[in-house]
């Protein structure tokens, strides 16, 4: 296949507590966000992703002594995502050790957040995560919601796909409702249906449950491989995922 995928765990937190997250409501403790980071970053992730997922219908920041201590520890870049509203809660995030910032809910509210964010940190340091469920009632099939997938906007996720994507954005992270915690495989017709519509890297995340998925990402076009509870859970290694995958004809770092 060529092209090389990175793999990146991800840590929902809540309360300061790494969480597993289904359909984005059913939530269980998963541990602390140091150590699941550390863990990670020994056991071979090429990236990370830490996710403040109550941050911003709380309407509060990201925890930042969360984001020192898992700098503190990190071997490999970190993005952070939640709370992050404008350039100053995302220039206090990077301050805290984070190598990018996602924002989602704020972004699709202002769109202009993205070109400022782009003109303060430089496309590389900002990801977009767009949250969607599938609706008839869009083009594509398929809905942005916000606010941590609580609110129907009404707008087709890859039309905004393509607005995010003539920012400059260079990363995209599309999650599925349908597939989000649900072990039954990422939504594979909303990674197509973006990486045909857009210039940026695709971020496989939401559904992950057997090794087959993952690969079933990258020949939908995804080039980094999000996961939470395959890994938190130790149903899936990361030694044997980058085995797996290899053996499939597809470049891990």
């Amino acid at each position: 296949m060529g092209q090389q995928v990175s793999i990146m765990p991800c840590l929902d937190m809540q309360n300061g507590r790494v969480v597993k997250v289904v359909h984005f409501v059913d939530i269980h403790d998963a541990g602390d966000p140091v150590e699941c980071a550390a863990a990670y970053c020994k056991a071979g992730a090429d990236e990370l992703a830490l996710l403040d997922i109550t941050a911003t219908v709380e309407g509060r920041g990201t925890m930042l002594d969360v984001v020192r201590r898992v700098a503190d520890v990190a071997t490999v870049p970190f993005t952070v995502g939640g709370g992050i509203s404008d350039v100053a809660s995302a220039a206090a995030v990077l301050e805290a050790g984070a190598d990018k910032v996602s924002t989602s809910s704020a972004a699709f509210r202002r769109p202009e957040v993205i070109a400022e964010m782009i003109r303060e940190f430089g496309p590389d340091k900002v990801t977009v995560a767009i949250d969607g469920d599938r609706s008839g009632a869009m083009a594509s099939g398929y809905e942005v919601y916000i606010d941590g997938g609580r609110t129907a906007t009404g707008a087709d996720a890859v039309e905004w796909a393509k607005k995010v994507d003539g920012y400059g954005v260079q990363v995209i992270l599309p999650t599925s409702k349908a597939g989000d915690g649900a072990k039954t495989g990422y939504d594979l017709p909303v990674i197509r249906a973006m990486k045909d519509a857009v210039s940026a890297t695709i971020v496989a995340s939401g559904g992950a449950g057997k090794l087959e998925h993952f690969y079933e990402a990258v020949e939908a076009g995804a080039s980094v491989l999000l996961a939470a509870s395959v890994f938190h859970f130790q149903m899936i290694g990361l030694p044997e995922l980058k085995a797996y995958l290899r053996g499939r004809g597809v470049g891990v770092r």
